[in-house]
């Protein structure tokens, strides 16, 4: 499973080449989103720059890339989960390398929307990318959409609520909105995560992210958002990720080469694992990069024990607009 999933990833690596070859050829006003900040070996969105913590370089889409396998894994090769039916348009909120959308979008119109413009530009006609900033004033609500589809915005969004009441106002009576999100906080039965440095790498993580404004773990938090936006029939699935090579069960030892789950892979190299929350510890908590990646190295050591028995929390939530 492994195997194919790289020769996936190759693939894709391959359509993005052909992307970057083609935007450097491309001459309008979008030249100024193309441009990023460069910062401690990494770079990131130069459009609304600062409001998005991760960055956006090859290694980083090859995370998202395994994120988006290791969620087809826990869902059993489902895209969502909401009960939809014939839907005609969709939006993909951060969208990221536009995965999910290139996957959803072969029978039907889907607009994504994200910081960085990272996505393929060879795609199916009725797939759109955009870049743009979701947490700004929407202007679909004369164009609504029938499903609202959103993933691992945790460490991204400053205020969900109003995220989710923005995606009420674009979504068609009767439609669907669906987010699925961490709780970043890695735990253990039996309590052998704690002292750990995984759990003091979150334990910074979170302070930073937190400490900046941003939501750092919005899992178990979105029944309640989903509520005060209005939606009925609210659904929520809880689904329990290990976190490195201690599981027994065939099914779930398939998860940690796959996922960085939420930052950190044990089968990455220790610079792209670790560093996708470099800016986090470096903006807000001052820390040097040399602090950063020591402390992922411990985190990381301690995903290769087999008597670490991490866990993390994956919330699917989806609600329906009330009909009209």
């Amino acid at each position: 499973m492994f195997r194919s999933t790289l020769k996936w990833i190759t693939r894709m690596r391959t359509t993005r080449l052909m992307a970057t070859n083609y935007r450097r050829t491309a001459r309008s006003l979008t030249s100024s989103v193309l441009e990023y900040r460069h910062e401690n070996g990494r770079h990131y969105h130069k459009f609304r720059e600062g409001s998005y913590m991760l960055p956006n370089d090859e290694t980083e889409k090859e995370r998202l890339d395994m994120l988006h396998e290791m969620c087809l894994l826990v869902l059993y090769r489902k895209l969502y989960l909401a009960p939809i039916k014939n839907p005609q348009r969709v939006v993909d909120l951060g969208t990221g390398t536009g995965i999910w959308a290139l996957d959803f979008g072969s029978l039907l119109q889907v607009i994504d929307c994200d910081l960085s413009p990272i996505q393929p530009s060879l795609v199916p006609p009725n797939v759109k990318f955009r870049v743009d900033d979701i947490e700004s004033e929407w202007t679909y609500e004369n164009n609504p959409f029938d499903f609202i589809h959103a993933r691992y915005l945790a460490l991204s969004i400053r205020d969900f609520g109003k995220l989710l009441k923005q995606c009420y106002r674009s979504v068609k009576s009767g439609g669907w909105v669906e987010f699925r999100d961490w709780d970043t906080t890695p735990k253990s039965e039996d309590g052998s995560v704690n002292g750990t440095g995984l759990q003091r790498y979150y334990d910074e993580l979170q302070s930073a992210s937190n400490g900046a404004g941003y939501a750092a773990s919005p899992g178990a938090k979105l029944e309640q958002w989903f509520t005060d936006a209005g939606f009925v029939n609210i659904h929520v699935e809880k689904f329990v990720i290990p976190y490195g090579v201690w599981p027994k069960d065939r099914h779930l030892v398939s998860f940690p080469p796959l996922c960085s789950a939420p930052g950190l892979g044990h089968r990455q190299k220790p610079l792209a694992s670790a560093c996708a929350m470099l800016a986090a510890l470096t903006r807000f908590k001052q820390w040097t990069k040399e602090e950063v990646l020591l402390l992922a190295s411990q985190a990381r050591a301690d995903s290769r024990r087999r008597d670490v028995h991490a866990m993390f929390g994956f919330y699917v939530v989806y609600g329906q607009r009330l009909e009209d």
